[in-house]
């Protein structure tokens, strides 16, 4: 048994966030140290840092062995914490090195704490007392005490910084330093609890027995938009703060998270912790010590703060559980749903997978009786769901270079004419997917990927949505050298919004896309105001999809409903059920009623049948019934394996050889496909080559593939990733 804690000049194994493999052997220091703590260690020149993983091999020799620096003054990493990662390694077949880069991306955690200005009240009195003075006294004196920072206390009172240097010169404020990594305000679970509906406070009650049961277990929350899933999800979070825990709530998009902290703050008096990109380095610092001292109880964030350092996890709340962007598609390979379930049975804690349209991953688990399923019907207060209907684009008189059919045209000026808003979709970036010489047929691809590059018009450049390389719009053709005949050609919602325009010259036209925001907050911030009623018609990709409230918008148009029903991705149809049902959620969600109109030229297809009926069980058993048939995920296991090298020769010799030598796999039943060009088959100048392996939902498919990937040796430009449950075939 791994002893808790080493003496000094004993022997422990130290894993760093270096690619090295292994544990490496060190001393402890002088005053000994935990089993989980932060170290600081030498690994030749440098000075890395390390977590304190288990006692020593003690096969070096131990005269050789350096000593740890120093260890670093923050709380231990958790056994359950260190069981966590290496379980997520086994599963994902990561480097243990790796996993554990994740769990310390915080920066300067070796740093001493840095210190900022407050001010409280101090013992003298002004020599002038103007009205700004006053305000500024009275607020420290209404807080008993309290201090808070210049910009907090200006703020509060109303008036400039200025004033609070001013007092604080003349000792009526006293100027302080204190540390910037502060404990989050408490939340008070009792603050500002709603009215639920009958059905809201049932599912409520099952999940705060859940969390007072103390113990692990996973529950699908499935209401149709507008119904109310986050108040019910909310009061589970409340028990769990009744009870001492600390909750975890996971958003798809960052621009989701300041509208819902907005709702933590009304339901707990206090803002939670956040972590995701957006948030900047300083406090990110801030962050994972408070997680880990126990002094943040609520965590909003992105996949990535499942590897936070918690102290007492009670719940996971995975929002839109069925959306793409919880799979993390480089570097570590993981799905953040499935890793919210590994992190939650290792600590007793409960979670919570909430969706108006649940992935059929965890449609299947509660069919198996892994996860229990709470239903909510109806929508909150007087909404109801909207009425849903295929325009059948063949039928439809529209001009060559038009997007918007008359009878969606028809029902948008309506709209405009009440005063509501319309929302106009099509899941494509940019002004157009394709730009085409008219004189030699030269698509314009990008130098470095075998991807169409798409013409971002209000950028004026053309960009690469895989690898992100830019060019100006060129005026000739790269290929003949033509001048002047390049042609956009398809949508993008750019282009939409150009048409738009031209169709209703006086309504206030927005395009809602990721890549027109410079920030984060910028694109908060214009949600906001469109949500107050700053526009007329929206247009916009599946970012408009997720969780936003509009609550004066009565109609959706969906521009291109089949554009999801193409390729060989074995989810497609799902997805387009998904985003079809989102995106049409987004109407009608106050109590003027909504409607949803979805172009399309297969108005027959089942799956734009299956989502205007709204039969989704009969959806889903339909698709369960094929997948299972295929032998493919949830009801069978999948694992796809990526190999990328400069060198196109290098790469297709070794698929070859990994398809040939594949009796680890044969041994477990499992099958090998490929290899085969990928089909984006060069990004950044690599190219890329990928075998997919199948094989029985029970069978141990991970030892499996280490065992074969053991086999070869990837020497120079060549990388291997394997990718277990693949989400996307690209």
């Amino acid at each position: 048994m791994t002893p808790s804690h080493f003496h000094e000049g004993q022997l422990i194994g130290v894993l760093t966030a270096q690619p090295l493999g292994r544990v490496l052997d060190y001393k402890a220091p002088e005053g000994g140290c935990f089993l989980g703590a932060f170290v600081e260690v030498p690994l030749g020149p440098r000075k890395v840092l390390g977590v304190v993983w288990q006692a020593g091999a003690g096969d070096y020799d131990y005269a050789k062995v350096r000593s740890v620096i120093r260890v670093l003054d923050v709380a231990p990493m958790r056994d359950e914490m260190r069981s966590f990662l290496t379980r997520a390694a086994d599963y994902t077949l990561t480097p243990l090195n790796q996993m554990l880069r994740l769990a310390t991306r915080a920066p300067g955690l070796g740093d001493a704490p840095g210190m900022r200005k407050v001010y409280r009240l101090g013992d003298a009195e002004p020599t002038r007392l103007t009205d700004a003075r006053t305000r500024v006294i009275e607020v420290l004196r209404d807080y008993g005490g309290l201090s808070f920072t210049g910009k907090e206390l200006a703020d509060m009172a109303g008036v400039g910084t200025s004033v609070v240097k001013g007092l604080a010169k003349q000792g009526v404020v006293r100027e302080e330093d204190a540390p910037r990594d502060v404990p989050y305000p408490l939340l008070d679970a009792d603050y500002g609890g709603k009215t639920l509906t009958e059905d809201q406070e049932a599912g409520a009650a099952v999940l705060r027995e859940g969390i007072k049961a103390q113990t692990y277990g996973t529950t699908l929350l499935k209401g149709v938009t507008g119904s109310g899933k986050t108040e019910v999800y909310l009061e589970a979070v409340a028990e769990c703060l009744r009870q001492g825990r600390q909750a975890l709530v996971l958003l798809p998009e960052i621009a989701l998270t300041g509208e819902f902290l907005d709702r933590v703050e009304a339901r707990f008096g206090a803002r939670p912790a956040e972590w995701h990109s957006g948030v900047t380095q300083t406090e990110r610092r801030r962050v994972w010590r408070m997680i880990g001292q126990g002094d943040a109880q609520m965590v909003v964030g992105a996949r990535s703060a499942l590897f936070l350092p918690y102290q007492n996890l009670g719940l996971i709340v995975v929002d839109e559980e069925h959306d793409t962007s919880y799979k993390q598609e480089d570097g570590v390979l993981y799905n953040a749903r499935d890793m919210a379930v590994l992190r939650a049975a290792g600590v007793g804690a409960q979670v919570v997978l909430a969706s108006a349209t649940p992935s059929l991953e965890s449609w299947a688990n509660v069919e198996a009786g892994k996860y229990r399923r709470l239903n909510l019907t109806s929508r909150f207060g007087d909404a109801v769901m909207p009425t849903m209907r295929a325009i059948d684009m063949r039928a439809e008189d529209l001009p060559g270079g038009k997007w918007v059919s008359p009878s969606l045209r028809v029902a948008i000026q309506d709209r405009i004419d009440k005063g509501e808003q319309s929302l106009i979709f099509l899941n494509r970036r940019g002004y157009a997917p394709v730009t085409l010489c008219r004189a030699c047929g030269h698509q314009i691809g990008c130098d470095h990927c075998d991807a169409r590059m798409v013409e971002h018009r209000f950028l004026k450049r053309l960009m690469c949505h895989q690898c992100g390389e830019t060019k100006p719009m060129p005026t000739v053709c790269p290929h003949c050298e033509a001048e002047d005949r390049l042609s956009a050609v398809g949508p993008g919602v750019e282009r939409m919004g150009e048409e738009v325009t031209e169709l209703f010259p006086d309504a206030r036209v927005v395009v809602l896309s990721s890549d027109l925001y410079g920030s984060a907050r910028a694109m908060k911030a214009h949600i906001a105001e469109i949500a107050a009623g700053g526009a007329d018609i929206i247009i916009g990709t599946q970012l408009v999809a997720k969780g936003h409230n509009f609550p004066n918008l009565t109609l959706v148009g969906v521009i291109d409903a089949d554009l999801g029903l193409q390729g060989s991705d074995l989810r497609a149809a799902e997805r387009t059920f998904q985003l079809m049902r989102q995106v049409a959620g987004r109407a009608g969600r106050a109590e003027k009623p909504g409607e949803a109109l979805l172009q399309t030229y297969q108005p027959e297809h089942a799956v734009i049948q299956a989502t205007i009926a709204g039969d989704e069980e009969a959806f889903w058993s339909a698709e369960a019934a094929e997948r299972k048939a295929a032998g493919v995920p949830p009801y069978g296991r999948m694992a796809g394996i990526v190999l990328s090298s400069t060198n196109v020769q290098e790469v297709f010799d070794l698929g070859t050889a990994m398809a040939r030598q594949d009796a680890p796999l044969r041994r477990i039943g499992a099958q090998v496909f490929g290899p085969a060009p990928a089909p984006i088959a060069r990004i950044r100048g690599r190219h890329r080559v990928r075998l997919l392996v199948k094989a029985e939902k029970g069978a141990p498919l991970q030892q499996a593939l280490a065992d074969w990937a053991a086999q070869f040796k990837l020497r120079g430009e060549l990388r291997m990733a394997i990718d277990i449950d693949p989400q996307s075939f690209y």
